[in-house]
């Protein structure tokens, strides 16, 4: 698989990482055979970077990535680049809280690195910003724990350009996660050129829509049974036929151009710049096929002005995130 160089430690992987929510039950139940299956293929098609969250499962994600390292040995150790995140927390009744002091990180980097099996990670993101703790003051945070060995580099998941740069002053940002996609391009208002000016990575996640942008969409009422999908402004009952009918263009175009339409998806982000790193997640060994074969899909002039043709900026019904879900990620636009 073509690499890319992951920040400004020139890291390389993957071009397309995978992305290990799909390693909890957020999407839907799995076990750890499926896990397994998933992370064999990874190796089989050079997939390197796994990216990875405290929060995802509670532990069950790490957990389950440390377990495949242990039972694979070194040899999987050494082939897979790492990230995680920690700043996502709760109180005892529930109640989700952002906590990004020194004192926090370095704990969960330390269960991290526990249920992963490993001295250090390649990438330690802060999952969400704590608006009462300026990200001057977090990036020194990140640092020390550079400092300490435990991670390689730091990052950032869903801040503004603007916070990057101030951040990336006090020591560089490797990476920037952020939701981007044919259906989300806001990226395109500052984050994906401030990222390529620094030499940030810019890691897209939910890089297929939420299944919008594949041959074979999530049915709504599968996503009625989801937490997360079933208060999704693009997949509420008006939303979700429009969105499924004004996607289908980009179906038809994908199979004319002999290609699924996930893996054009990922074709399209790549071709987006080289500092662009993909990180979809899946449950299923032949959906991530899928993906991968976009990876080697070569886009040409004439192929991106068909895309942009099929789903013009602005395509998606409703906002990528209900209410409740935008409570952490910077608006920037």
């Amino acid at each position: 698989m073509q690499t890319r160089l992951l920040g400004q430690a020139k890291t390389p992987v993957s071009a397309m990482g995978y992305g290990a929510m799909s390693f909890s039950d957020f999407y839907g139940a799995t076990d750890d055979a499926k896990s397994y299956a998933i992370l064999d293929r990874c190796l089989d098609l050079g997939i390197t970077h796994i990216d990875t969250s405290n929060v995802y499962g509670l532990g069950m994600s790490e957990s389950r990535i440390g377990a495949y390292l242990a039972k694979q040995g070194k040899q999987a150790q050494d082939f897979f680049t790492i990230a995680t995140k920690a700043g996502i927390t709760s109180k005892s009744d529930g109640t989700r809280y952002f906590d990004n002091s020194l004192t926090h990180l370095e704990s969960e980097l330390d269960k991290s690195l526990q249920r992963l099996g490993v001295e250090q990670v390649e990438l330690l993101y802060v999952h969400r910003r704590e608006a009462a703790i300026p990200i001057e003051e977090v990036a020194e945070s990140l640092a020390t724990l550079v400092k300490k060995g435990k991670t390689r580099q730091i990052g950032f998941s869903e801040i503004a350009p603007t916070s990057l740069e101030i951040a990336n002053e006090v020591h560089p940002v490797a990476a920037v996660q952020s939701e981007y996609s044919l259906a989300t391009r806001s990226p395109e208002m500052g984050l994906v050129q401030k990222t390529a000016q620094l030499g940030t990575a810019l890691v897209a996640f939910s890089p297929i829509g939420r299944s919008l942008l594949t041959d074979h969409p999530l049915s709504y009422e599968a996503c009625q049974n989801l937490a997360f999908m079933k208060v999704n402004p693009r997949f509420l009952e008006d939303t979700y036929p429009r969105n499924i009918q004004a996607s289908s263009a980009f179906r038809t175009l994908a199979a004319d151009m002999g290609i699924s339409a996930s893996g054009l998806a990922i074709a399209w982000l790549l071709a987006q710049g080289d500092h662009v790193l993909p990180i979809p997640g899946t449950r299923s060994v032949e959906h991530l096929n899928e993906l991968a074969s976009g990876v080697e899909f070569t886009l040409s002039p004439s192929d991106l002005e068909a895309i942009e043709k099929a789903l013009p900026i602005g395509w998606c019904h409703g906002d990528r995130y209900a209410h409740g879900q935008w409570r952490g990620p910077e608006k920037y636009c």
